[in-house]
Parts: C-alpha cells; sequence; structure tokens
C-alpha cells in the first residue's frame, strides 16, 4: 500500500494524467502509421481472428509490437491513475481503487492473448470474449470513481 500511497501525491498524479493522455493520443497515430486498426475494442474471437487474417506481415508484426510495449504501458497509465486518484479522493473507501487495480492485469493479459495470436504463435482468442468486456467495464468503472473524485475535489475546492 506504500507504493499507491505515493502514487497519490500531486505531481504523480499529473504525471499518471499525463502519460494516459499523451499514450491515448498516440494509438491513432500508429494505427494511421501502419494503416490497421486495433483488435484492441473486439470482443468477438471470430471478428478478431477475421480482420487479423485481412493484415499483411508487416501490419500483424506493428500490432504486435505496439501491442507488446505501448499496450502495455498504457494499462500502467491509466490504471496508476484510477487506483491513484481512487485512494487520494477516497482514501476511507480502499476497494474503490480495485478497479483501476484489477484492470492493468487483465488488459495486459489481453494484449498476451493478441499478440500470441499476431504473432501466429497460439490462437486463444476465446479469451477475449471474457478479457475484452471485463477490461472496459473495469476501465468505465475506474473513470466513474476518478470523475466523481475529482468533481468532488473540485466542488471542494470552489466551495471554500
Amino acid at each position: 500500500m506504500n507504493l499507491l500511497n505515493s502514487l497519490t501525491t500531486t505531481r504523480n498524479l499529473w504525471l499518471l494524467f499525463a502519460a494516459t493522455i499523451g499514450i491515448t493520443l498516440l494509438f491513432p497515430y500508429l494505427a494511421q502509421m501502419y494503416s490497421l486498426s486495433f483488435v484492441d475494442a473486439l470482443t468477438d474471437p471470430e471478428a478478431t481472428r477475421a480482420y487479423i487474417a485481412t493484415l499483411t506481415e508487416g501490419q500483424r508484426s506493428a500490432h504486435a509490437w505496439i501491442t507488446a510495449t505501448v499496450d502495455v504501458a498504457y494499462p500502467l497509465a491509466y490504471g496508476g491513475f484510477f487506483a491513484a486518484s481512487a485512494l487520494c479522493f477516497f482514501p476511507n473507501k480502499s476497494y474503490l481503487l480495485l478497479p483501476g487495480l484489477i484492470v492493468i492485469p487483465v488488459d495486459c493479459l489481453e494484449g498476451l492473448v493478441q499478440v500470441l495470436a499476431l504473432a501466429d504463435i497460439v490462437d486463444w482468442l476465446g479469451a477475449k470474449a471474457v478479457l475484452t468486456p471485463l477490461k472496459f467495464a473495469l476501465f468505465y468503472l475506474g473513470l466513474a470513481i476518478t470523475f466523481v473524485g475529482w468533481l468532488t475535489w473540485i466542488y471542494r475546492k470552489i466551495r471554500s
């Protein structure tokens, strides 16, 4: 818990926020650069397989590398930001940091499944039917908790 508490400093919250925004903006740039759509939003294993089959070898390689690097940094940034914000704004309700923490390994596991499929090593894309909706549910729950925390903080600042 000490590491998490250190993330709640103003400096670290801003760093996590900046990293989240920066990486979010990087994805469309990379998608355009390599002329691809990312399979992170696809929950249907068959649709994912069909899309991967349309990619060139270069696109598959680029997608795999982006997923193994940028898409690993992303959940660390946004998950860390959500968890740290929850802990900062709701210190007596530490369970609210769970969506931000749990989304990190879920997103990374989904990425591993995708990299293995993109590299044609093994097809575990069936797991995306569970991992991707779970990732999005945890993401949106963490985002909502963060949003409410920040709004509450702003409201209190204005009132005082």
